[in-house]
């Protein structure tokens, strides 16, 4: 018995020590995933917390706040501080931009991105850069939150984790969700959100093949933060009252008033960005300017500072009236709007959360009269509105019904804030169909509507697909010397170039040597049997194109040309082997999805 231990144990060891051991043990194995998912869970943990008290600290040590007080919830502090501090940050993060402008050229891929177009690859250096730019942002005073840093970093050790382990694509897809869930669940000490919101936001899917992974990191990070700062991060609601029947019509409508404001706070970001980009402005002066209008914001209400835990807190504690309740919102949304479009790094997960309370308890505060039967407890309605306007913003129903959930711990209210939140995501994805994610994808040219693996399509490009020995004819080659040289059963058929060399069209060969070619016409160009003169591919276009192609054409095969003013013929695609191709990719798609691999 004690032989047998030692041999398991052994085992267990050699795995671990040899690292081709190791990455057979974790690409063949559901454990060896699982236990990688934890160890993402791990380190998510500490990059959560490790961020956090660093941004704290700086907040201390910028606006001389005391240890424990949040930055949004202080009413007294230096005003010259306030308004200068943010524009300190937009220097710095400009210098910072200037730096990195001599050798950073394309833009950087988030989870989201990394997921949908690259197979779960994502830079670790970029990841870095980005946390660092995010406690810039958030540790002078931009209104922005944290939760970016949080995903982009502990998702891109998870990338740098999974290629070590040469992992294959759909499980480096999963080991990049586990990253991001474990960095949401620790920032908001609520296990199920983060792990729904790798399902719907990062890996854009749930399979029995995901779940143990990404629940596993969930749960480690959450545990690890928990033992590193206890309850920090959670979000106490207070007393809440209780929900009847009636509440649910006003949670409904006040879905849509969310959805409608998550969409202007979308846009109004987006304004500011085009603004900057078409002012003389240089990239790296706008941070700065950026800084000082949130300075000024921040002057009338230090509410609009970093993140806003304070700030939400505080108005979920405090009785407010209906006017100072808008006022402070039309603040924040102006001052996040500004940080995220003047270049401040940040995102605007907390900001909505912070953003929709204030609405939900305006709603609350005004709708009395209308709603007679209904609570409209403030703090319920607030639990409501912030559910609602960040799923606006951010996406993911169950991500934010879960997150109701574990910061309540009532089932009633998540019943209402399921069905406020489905309403609210119904009315974007129908009014605009973008969450901010993908909104900014869309301005940047990108067709990424989620994080669903569509890199693979991308790949598989005409370029991949093509033959290359074409043959070629000359269009000025008479009938009879066309057949003399292609023969019935030597090729389908013959792509025709010009004098320049050009394409020219395709003729067929089966069709040059049919009877309706009479003797008469034997002398005449072939030229005169051409088709597809104006219908061809380009290697850059993908397989899915392709087929679209071959339907408008009703072609079976097309000629591959390297651009549309030389015309150079570089291969030959036919529709057969493109459907044929395509079918074998997207069956294995799905079967790596269904986790039949």
């Amino acid at each position: 018995m004690l032989r047998k231990f030692n041999i398991r144990r052994l085992g267990v060891l050699s795995i671990l020590l040899a690292p081709s051991r190791l990455r057979a043990f974790a690409r063949g194995s559901e454990l060896g995933l699982v236990l990688a998912a934890a160890l993402i869970g791990l380190v998510a943990g500490v990059v959560v917390t490790g961020m956090s008290l660093i941004t704290q600290e700086m907040h201390q040590l910028i606006f001389k706040i005391e240890e424990g007080e949040r930055l949004s919830s202080m009413s007294a502090l230096d005003q010259m501080i306030v308004f200068s501090a943010p524009l300190a940050g937009g220097i710095l993060l400009g210098i910072l931009v200037l730096i990195l402008a001599r050798w950073r050229k394309r833009p950087m891929v988030d989870p989201i991105e990394a997921n949908a177009l690259h197979g779960g690859r994502l830079s670790l250096n970029d990841s870095i850069i980005v946390a660092v730019q995010n406690v810039i942002s958030n540790g002078f005073g931009a209104s922005v939150g944290l939760e970016a840093g949080y995903t982009q970093l502990a998702s891109g050790l998870a990338s740098k984790l999974g290629l070590s382990l040469q992992l294959r694509r759909a499980e480096l897809r999963i080991l990049v969700g586990c990253g991001a869930a474990g960095a949401i669940s620790a920032a908001f000490n609520a296990p199920l959100t983060g792990s729904f919101y790798a399902f719907e936001l990062i890996i854009g899917s749930y399979t029995i093949t995901s779940l143990a992974p990404v629940v596993v990191s969930a749960l480690v990070s959450t545990i690890v933060a928990r033992a590193l700062v206890g309850s920090d991060f959670m979000i106490d609601v207070g007393s809440f009252g209780t929900v009847v029947t009636a509440d649910y019509v006003p949670a409904l409508l006040l879905g849509i008033l969310c959805a409608g404001a998550g969409i202007l706070l979308m846009k109004g970001v987006s304004f500011v960005e085009e603004l900057a980009r078409k002012s003389s402005v240089p990239s790296s002066i706008r941070p700065a300017i950026g800084g000082a209008v949130v300075g000024a914001l921040a002057l009338v209400s230090p509410q609009v500072l970093s993140g806003g835990h304070g700030a939400l807190h505080l108005n979920l504690d405090h009785t407010a009236t209906i006017a100072s309740l808008l006022g402070i919102l039309l603040l924040k949304s102006t001052a996040s709007a500004v940080s995220i479009g003047s270049g401040f790094r940040g995102g605007l997960f907390f900001a909505s959360l912070f953003m929709g309370a204030l609405l939900g308890k305006i709603f609350a505060y005004s709708a009395p009269f209308i709603f007679a039967h209904a609570t409209l407890t403030p703090v319920i309605y607030a639990v409501v509105g912030m559910s609602s306007l960040a799923v606006a913003v951010i996406g993911g129903p169950l991500t934010m019904t879960f997150l109701a959930l574990e910061i309540t711990g009532d089932f009633p209210i998540t019943a209402l804030v399921l069905a406020a939140v489905i309403t609210a995501s119904l009315t974007v994805r129908n009014t605009f169909g973008y969450s901010f994610a993908t909104w900014r994808f869309h301005l940047r040219g990108e067709s990424i509507r989620s994080a669903h693996d569509v890199g693979w399509i991308r790949n598989l490009t005409v370029d991949r697909l093509m033959r290359r020995d074409v043959r070629t004819a000359s269009t000025h080659m008479t009938i009879a010397d066309f057949r003399h040289d292609f023969p019935l059963g030597s090729t389908q058929r013959v792509v025709v170039l010009d004098d320049a060399g050009k394409y020219a069209g395709i003729v067929l060969v089966p069709e040059a040597h049919s009877e309706i070619v009479d003797e008469s016409a034997r002398t005449q160009e072939i030229g005169s049997l051409m088709k597809y003169q104006s219908d061809y591919l380009h290697p850059q276009m993908n397989a899915k194109q392709a087929v679209g192609i071959f339907d408008k054409t009703e072609s079976e095969a097309l000629a591959v040309i390297d651009n549309l003013i030389e015309r150079n013929v570089v291969g030959l695609l036919t529709e057969s082997h493109t459907l044929r191709r395509y079918s074998e990719e997207l069956d294995q798609r799905r079967r790596e999805i269904s986790g039949e691999l």
